[in-house]
């Protein structure tokens, strides 16, 4: 009876000790998703907005004028850019962008798939190892991104995708990642890279007349690739917030089934102590029974 006293004993210091981990897990995790999320709503509106402007000029502009970003093409190769987190306790965050690269690739480019012509660069440790371990075809080098944050260094990703496509390493470039809504809410999203796309023909937007000053060719050939640097830059913040969300959700819900798992070890804990008394008693008082007799 003693063992197992000291067994639940030493269960229930074990419970706590994680406790104060996970919730100070949750404590770093709210600082972090404060700075992420101001920096994603900041920068959405402006990135939005510039989205739509790209793609208004790309439909508005007619025969003659070439724009190789825009460039639509029998896809024969294609790059996914998958962006997870670099550390896990996230719950089933990283989990779900791996789901989703994996369906995009076997749904939306099968053929590719199996000619070995579907190719994933990720940013994000967590990513890599599982996609990698699964046999896809990736290229870390990017993946270490999140280590020094910064526009210039996702610019450098975007652009090594821009030139890929330029020079038809790859016909169609994807962004996955997971838009950021709340702390409790993620959207998992495959988006449209390269080419850039059109506004739809059904769509409600109403198609922008530009005057281009200076000349047309040498405006958007500027602005392009700016703009799709900016795109990245988005989505890579948007993965960023919600990974701090994702996990400052999952460190909380761990620390609620810490305390419902701390209430039935205590009421064990207790009964077995009760039971310890009841049985020591019992001796004693067969003992002084057996004296008197």
């Amino acid at each position: 009876m003693a063992g197992q006293l000291k067994e639940v004993r030493n269960r229930i210091k074990s419970v706590q000790s994680t406790q104060q981990i996970t919730k100070a897990m949750k404590m770093v995790s709210a600082a972090k998703l404060r700075r992420a999320q101001d920096a994603i709503t900041q920068m959405r509106p402006y990135a939005q907005k510039l989205q739509e402007m790209l793609s208004n000029i790309v439909s508005s502009i007619e025969g003659g004028t070439t724009l190789a970003l825009a460039e639509e093409r029998a896809v024969e190769k294609v790059l996914l850019i998958v962006i997870t987190s670099d550390r896990g306790l996230c719950g089933g965050y990283n989990a779900n962008l791996v789901k989703l690269a994996k369906t995009t690739l076997s749904e939306k480019y099968a053929s590719q798939l199996t000619k070995g012509n579907a190719t994933i660069w990720n940013i994000g440790k967590k990513g890599w190892e599982s996609l990698a371990k699964a046999g896809y075809h990736t290229d870390p080098t990017f993946k270490d991104i999140y280590l020094n944050l910064t526009f210039e260094s996702v610019q450098a990703a975007a652009q090594a995708a821009m030139k890929a496509f330029e020079n038809k390493t790859f016909d169609a470039v994807e962004i996955i990642y997971s838009e950021f809504k709340n702390a409790a809410t993620q959207v998992f999203t495959a988006e449209q890279f390269l080419p850039i796309p059109k506004v739809s023909a059904a769509a409600n937007t109403k198609k922008a007349d530009f005057i281009f000053e200076p000349a047309k060719e040498l405006l958007i050939a500027e602005l392009m690739p700016k703009i799709l640097n900016t795109q990245l830059f988005k989505a890579v913040l948007d993965g960023n917030a919600s990974e701090h969300g994702a996990r400052m959700t999952a460190m909380d819900k761990a620390s609620e089934n810490a305390n419902e798992l701390l209430k039935s070890l205590k009421i064990s804990y207790n009964r077995a102590r009760q039971a310890a008394i009841t049985t020591e008693l019992t001796e004693i008082v067969s003992g002084a029974a057996a004296l008197q007799g």
